[in-house]
């Protein structure tokens, strides 16, 4: 049975449900910390499959990242990272820790994207909240703070995240590395939720008319 690029403990336990005796996984995967635990413990056989476009997707995907003066060194890091899972990436700034202003940042970053310069943005600054708060008032983005794998996950399956915004000061090196591998790797499931999709659309429209 092949699963999502993100494997928690409930879909393991889907697996063991069903009766299968080993769960099928994409180069790549990322297992929870309890998901790996219950396969232990259930026995099951781990089977590694290789995707043959995921190599080549990668480097479809544009990404505009960026931080300001406190998330600068934690951008160098996700920005290397991302270049190395082979994403095209550009980085907007800031480069030093001298003191800028967040929306600056979140507008160059989210305005990219809302005008298909790029397929999504990453935005960093010490807690991941202004920069969505900048980044949400252009319509069309969905900046979602992501705290956890299990955020990064749900904000790309349910709600087409666009945009990814973390805490550099909020978070460790590897928690936000595993929550940007989550993000991307996780995708929109539509059908339910397009509906409520449509309905923030529908807000966004009706104060554009206002201005």
């Amino acid at each position: 049975m092949a699963l999502n690029k993100l494997i928690t403990e409930d879909d393991v336990l889907r697996v063991i449900k069903n009766g299968s005796k080993e769960i099928v996984v994409e180069k790549g995967t990322v297992l929870t910390p309890l998901a790996k635990d219950r396969i232990s413990h259930s026995g099951l056989k781990i089977i590694e499959s290789y995707s043959a476009s995921a190599g080549s997707t990668n480097t479809q995907i544009k990404i505009a990242i960026g931080s300001d003066h406190t998330g600068v060194k934690m951008k160098k890091i996700v920005h290397d990272f991302l270049k190395q899972k082979g994403y095209d990436v550009i980085d907007v700034g800031t480069f030093t820790e001298d003191a800028v202003d967040y929306p600056d940042i979140a507008f160059n970053v989210a305005n990219r994207v809302a005008v298909g310069e790029v397929n999504f943005g990453v935005l960093l600054d010490a807690t991941g909240i202004p920069s969505a708060i900048s980044a949400n008032k252009i319509p069309g983005i969905r900046a979602a703070t992501c705290y956890n794998e299990f955020s990064a996950k749900s904000s790309r399956e349910h709600n087409d995240a666009n945009v990814l915004v973390v805490g550099a000061r909020a978070l460790g090196e590897e928690s936000i590395k595993s929550i940007v591998d989550v993000w991307f790797s996780s995708k929109f499931l539509g059908e339910r939720h397009q509906k409520r999709l449509n309905k923030i659309t529908a807000i966004e429209e009706k104060y554009s008319k206002k201005l």
